[in-house]
């Protein structure tokens, strides 16, 4: 019987936060000769985690402290932790990790520090020093790592060219709430008899271009379309500021964009539902998890042709640069124009998400950590 150990102390973001109760609800440990899976990491994670017999969680006091105190604690002792429970392979659940016991697999999660010049759209200040570090950190520890997961082989290779060859690597995405694969009415607004509801479910980040796709929505009621848009996650600092200026220029009366605060994974479902039409524009991403979601819920989708978006999205979509305004406007007109492609790459695209689920993902994950403990095991 195996045991598993996870770090789960770098899982801040909601993609990892879902992917953690994803895998650890999906899981039947005994069909992998796992006896026990063992979890450190903050309070709020470790609270949302599943109460399972087999599921033992930990959360040190240094985990909810700052980020010299984590990293102090990752450092230090969790490698004795780990041996102490008898852990027979560890799980870092982000390459942001500096803990250093082995057997390890580690994840890749963050893309940020290796897509040419998006470092850039931070400046020179505190944000680009962090994002240099860890550029660093991470392919740090990868390179110690038995093993490597990445979300998408957009990423896998992306990175490889940076902090070199690894030789054993599993592509393994994340996957989608069922609450998401809902049966969509088909009610198409016709002759304007309702605007065309367009969504975008991000928080605004430089590389997120909510402020293209707030001028793209104005061309697109400028040539006499009736649409408007809601943008769901909030935001700060400049990307924030930068966003409210684009909406108090093209819709200063308030008429047609919205823009809602971070909403709970639960209740995205809800805004999908309510949505015609799916805009993601972003230029960096891992695993577009909001992307995968709209692909679920059967939304035609107006898409970056940047990063692994592509390789997610296949043919069930109409692309566009995301820093071209026009071409955001040209997409989205596309859709609302053509019935049929609206409605065959919407087929398509739910069609592809079916292939997200926790259940390949617990599959994918857990047999790559068995497997790579025991081929560890034997060449020891």
């Amino acid at each position: 019987m195996i045991k598993i150990g996870i770090n789960a102390s770098r899982a801040r973001s909601g993609g990892a936060v879902a992917h953690m109760r994803g895998i650890l609800e999906a899981i039947n440990p005994a069909d992998y000769n796992i006896s026990e899976i063992y979890v450190w990491s903050y309070r709020e994670l470790v609270d949302a985690l599943p109460d399972k017999p087999w599921l033992i969680k930990f959360c040190p006091e240094a985990l909810n402290g700052s980020l010299a105190q984590q990293l102090w604690w990752e450092k230090s002792k969790l490698p004795d932790a780990l041996r102490g429970n008898g852990c027979d392979i560890l799980l870092n659940v982000d390459a942001g990790s500096v803990c250093r016991f082995r057997p390890a697999v580690t994840m890749s999660r963050d893309m940020l520090s290796y897509e040419p010049g998006e470092m850039r759209r931070f400046g020179y200040g505190k944000a680009w020093i962090r994002l240099l570090v860890l550029h660093y950190v991470q392919n740090a520890s990868l390179r110690a790592s038995d093993g490597c997961i990445f979300l998408t082989k957009y990423a896998g290779e992306m990175i490889v060219k940076s902090c070199g060859k690894l030789d054993n690597i599993a592509y393994i995405p994340h996957g989608i709430s069922e609450s998401f694969r809902v049966e969509r009415a088909q009610n198409w607004p016709r002759a304007n008899e309702r605007p065309v509801r367009c969504l975008y479910v991000s928080n605004a980040l430089p590389y997120k271009h909510q402020w293209h796709v707030v001028k793209a929505i104005e061309n697109l009621r400028n040539r006499g379309f009736n649409v408007q848009l809601d943008l769901v996650g909030g935001g700060e600092g400049a990307a924030q500021k930068r966003l409210e200026a684009q909406i108090a220029k093209s819709d200063s009366q308030g008429l047609f964009v919205t823009q809602h605060p971070f909403i709970p994974k639960e209740k995205l479902p809800k805004f999908l539902a309510d949505a015609d039409l799916f805009i993601f524009a972003s230029s960096c991403e891992n695993m577009p998890n909001t992307l995968i979601e709209a692909m679920a819920a059967g939304l035609p989708i107006a898409c970056s042709n940047r990063g692994p978006m592509p390789e997610i999205l296949g043919e069930g979509g109409v692309y566009f640069n995301p820093e071209n305004p026009e071409s955001i406007s040209n997409a989205v007109e596309e859709l609302i124009t053509n019935d049929v492609k609206r409605m065959e790459i919407a087929q398509r695209s739910k069609e592809l998400s079916n292939q997200y689920s926790w259940r390949r993902c617990e599959n994918e994950t857990f047999s790559f950590l068995v497997q790579t403990a025991r081929k560890t095991k034997k060449s020891s």
